[in-house]
């Protein structure tokens, strides 16, 4: 019963072949490739596969993207199935005005948080922080009600604005820095800062909302650059919409 999962970012597609579907499952393989690179996974990576039995994906790259990618996966006979946010699934309800208009991938990674909690037996409220071209920091109280989020630059989007409005500011990436001393540090010890401060100023958000001290739960490609510049108790962990997409499906076989 093996698994094929999907995750198509806006800059990157990443894939996963679970052993069967359902949390915590056996990772068999995974992979990742560029937007640009999609139109060859049929006869580069996914190749060499054996066949899944099913498949389920998340999506944010828009319908033209979703199309060359079920082109590739005409690969194999398989129904494609993409995920779209709702009011509730995955034990996460979603408080958002207009529920339907809630980035899929922020719905899935709450999903996934909360699945990943309760495999522990854990009851508190959540912080889902992702960290990519965009970062999104969303509150889940102990329940599972998402009760809002925020949408900021991520690192590469502040400095190429930096760039594009300010003379001199083309330089190399920098270390993060209490007090930087040159441009460089300046502008990622600015990004890193203004991240973790949105991040941080959530958690008291949410920590006075529910009385209670909530876990944050980091994923992304760049969450590893923002972790460690974090002052509050967080875990980085890279398969949240994975985890999100292992328990949609195993919530839909189980109906």
């Amino acid at each position: 019963m093996s698994f094929l999962a999907i995750d198509i970012g806006n800059t990157r597609l990443k894939w996963a072949l679970y052993a069967s579907p359902q949390p915590g499952a056996v990772l068999v393989q995974h992979g990742a490739v560029f937007l640009e690179n999609i139109d060859r996974l049929a006869e580069t990576e996914w190749a060499q596969l054996p066949t899944p039995h099913s498949m389920l994906g998340c999506n944010v790259a828009g319908d033209s993207v979703r199309r060359r990618v079920e082109e590739q996966l005409e690969l194999w006979d398989l129904e494609t199935r993409w995920i779209v946010s709702s009011s509730h699934a995955g034990g996460i309800s979603n408080g958002y005005d207009h529920p339907g208009r809630l980035g899929t991938d922020r719905f899935v990674a709450q999903i996934g948080a909360r699945s990943l909690l309760q495999r522990r037996g854990q009851h508190r409220p959540l912080l889902v922080v992702m960290v990519g071209t965009a970062v999104t920091v969303d509150a889940v109280d102990a329940e599972g009600h998402f009760l809002g989020g925020l949408i900021l630059p991520g690192h590469g989007i502040m400095l190429r604005a930096l760039e594009g409005g300010t003379a001199g500011l083309r330089v190399p990436t920098g270390e993060v820095s209490e007090f930087p001393t040159n441009t460089s540090d300046a502008l990622t010890s600015g990004g890193t800062y203004a991240i973790t401060g949105a991040i941080e100023r959530m958690h008291r958000h949410l920590q006075r909302r529910t009385g209670q001290q909530p876990l944050c739960l980091m994923t992304g490609g760049a969450g590893w650059k923002v972790a460690p510049a974090l002052e509050l108790e967080h875990e980085l962990h890279e398969s949240l919409i994975f985890d999100g997409i292992l328990a949609l499906q195993a919530q839909r076989l189980a109906l």
